[in-house]
């Protein structure tokens, strides 16, 4: 059975990283989606990919703790 949910979530501020599990023949595999969460005109939250300059520390930081997850949850 496939999930289409991320393994583990990781969110500083408007910055969030999707860890996503594969299962490939030589066993589990990670990949990462980055996103920036905003709230449109009718104050509904979204998403996009696009990142500005004054995302780009903040995201560095989640892209660390993603990177410490991973080493922590490998074989």
């Amino acid at each position: 059975m496939t999930s289409n949910r991320p393994v583990h979530e990781i969110r500083l501020g408007a910055i969030k990283a999707s860890i996503w599990e594969n299962e490939t023949a030589t066993g589990p595999r990670h990949s990462v989606t980055l996103s920036r969460l905003y709230k449109d005109t009718n104050d509904e939250w979204r998403s996009t990919d696009s990142l500005g300059r004054e995302d780009l520390l903040l995201a560095v930081k989640v892209l660390d703790l993603v990177h410490s997850w991973l080493y922590q949850h490998s074989d």
